[in-house]
């Protein structure tokens, strides 16, 4: 069979920095953190009382949509902007699929309805609650959202979920199962329980005077990552369907590798060995040599061990001249859906001709000999891209993007 080039023709997001295609890359180019103390609910109880909420979010009309949870309204907006910056108008192909990456799906719902019934009883439940929670809830009220008949999926690998969903869906219209496939990543974790237990693991910044600078990647004065919420849905094409409809390309998909550390549910592996072994995958899946990277998007999430392994890990694959840059700064971390706006970002890189900042980077660590890019970012346009996505329980993900 022979293999199709991949591409991506739409970007839809929503984050705490921007929504859709302009306002992402609006909020890139600021560089400013969005991040602030939690407003959802009263975080005075944890040692951590930050956040990265999404504002002004859109509102779905209709019955159904007065019925979504936050996940489920994340994942049909942010694929609804996709189609549309896509040029996508009318029926969807029939073997159009959809694949969304999450790592807690609809717990914030579940997380309000269990409050609920303790208030009122199983009265005061939302029959809602029962096709909210599941994974692939976003990815099915996606498909029925747009008609789509092709292959629908969900996974939950934590923190690289969404690089994973963008990762196998790649994978099948490289492969020719489908001409189109919408991917991405989908978050709204932002709910007492939920943020307290990462809060008992000690896994994020306690830095609640700062706010806005207590996300801060490979900086030396790193704390812990800051939750986020998020979406970011990606219409991938296979090359030839894409040019016979005309539509604009902002980047080419390249490559994708994933491996597993095998080692801690939190901890990394200190030398980053699984982590560098999925970007030679990926590398090695796009024909692709270490030396023709340009830039990296670094999964860097502000914590002290897994920014050190990563900065490890990509020494050893391609040395300390690429440019590296860790966007977390800007909008926190929303975990599964993290891998997919940064593969958003990167693709508007390559588009726009623009390195994105690190965020709140002041002093480097001195464990992370990388060529890290500042805050400020790099006028430069480059060519291969490399974005990295790492989650707990030692899940690696890699894809590489290039200029089409």
């Amino acid at each position: 069979m022979t293999q199709q080039r991949v591409v991506i023709t739409g970007i839809g997001a929503l984050t705490p920095i921007g929504h859709g295609v302009d306002g992402l890359w609006a909020g890139v180019l600021m560089a400013r953190s969005a991040v602030r103390r939690i407003t959802r609910f009263d975080a005075t109880p944890f040692r951590c009382q930050l956040g990265a909420e999404i504002d002004d979010l859109p509102v779905l009309d209709g019955r159904r949509g007065r019925r979504l949870d936050r996940f489920s309204a994340l994942a049909v907006i942010a694929a609804r902007q996709a189609v549309a910056d896509a040029g996508l108008e009318g029926p969807m192909s029939q073997s159009a699929g959809c694949y969304v990456g999450t790592a807690l799906g609809g717990v914030a719902f579940a997380e309000e309805q269990h409050a609920a019934y303790l208030k009122s009883g199983a009265r005061g439940v939302s029959p809602a609650l029962a096709l909210s929670v599941f994974g692939a809830a976003g990815s099915s009220n996606v498909a029925i959202e747009l008609g789509l008949n092709g292959p629908c999926g969900a996974n939950s690998n934590s923190c690289a979920s969404g690089a994973i969903a963008i990762g196998d869906a790649f994978r099948l219209v490289r492969d020719g199962h489908t001409p189109m496939m919408l991917a991405g990543g989908v978050e709204a974790p932002l709910a007492p329980l939920t943020f307290g237990s990462f809060a008992l693991i000690r896994a994020m910044s306690i830095a609640n005077e700062a706010p806005q600078c207590a996300s801060r990647p490979f900086d030396a004065a790193r704390d812990g990552f800051v939750m986020g919420e998020g979406a970011a849905m990606l219409v991938l094409e296979a090359l030839d369907h894409a040019i016979a409809r005309g539509a604009c390309v902002y980047a080419e998909v390249r490559g994708y590798g994933t491996t597993t550390d095998a080692h801690h549910m939190l901890a990394p592996l200190p030398d980053g060995a699984q982590a560098a072994r999925a970007m030679r995958l990926a590398l090695d899946d796009a024909g692709v040599s270490a030396p023709q990277v340009d830039y990296v998007n670094a999964h860097a999430s502000s914590t002290q061990l897994g920014d050190r392994a990563e900065a490890h890990a990509l020494l050893d694959v391609v040395g300390p001249a690429v440019p590296v840059s860790g966007t977390k700064g800007m909008y926190g971390h929303p975990l599964g859906a993290s891998g997919a706006i940064e593969t958003a970002i990167c693709a508007l890189a390559i588009k726009c001709g623009f390195v994105p900042g690190t965020t709140n980077l002041v002093q480097a660590d001195a464990e992370c000999q990388l060529n890290l890019v500042p805050p400020c970012g790099l006028d430069t346009k480059p060519a291969v891209v490399l974005n990295n996505a790492f989650g707990f329980g030692g899940i690696n993900a890699a894809l590489v993007l290039s200029a089409a």
